[in-house]
């Protein structure tokens, strides 16, 4: 994600919060700004997931191209 981006969807999400703080009752507006911040967080953590799983993957290549490549010690007797 980009810094731009980054600062776009924060700004989205403030005008969002701001609408609903206008409009809305005020438990409406807690639950709605809690299922924001619950979607919002459960995206981040979505995409955490996806980096550490690409980042497990290159490793396992890695490490699985080192083992093909260098000489390993010989464990006959």
């Amino acid at each position: 994600m980009t810094c731009l981006h980054a600062v776009r969807t924060r700004l989205s999400t403030w005008a969002l919060m701001v609408v609903l703080a206008l409009l809305l009752p005020g438990c409406a507006v807690v639950t709605a700004v809690d299922v924001a911040a619950s979607v919002a967080i459960g995206t981040v953590g979505l995409a955490a997931n996806a980096v550490i799983g690409t980042a497990r993957i290159a490793g396992n290549v890695v490490g699985a191209t080192a083992d093909a490549v260098l000489p390993g010690a010989d464990t006959a007797p």
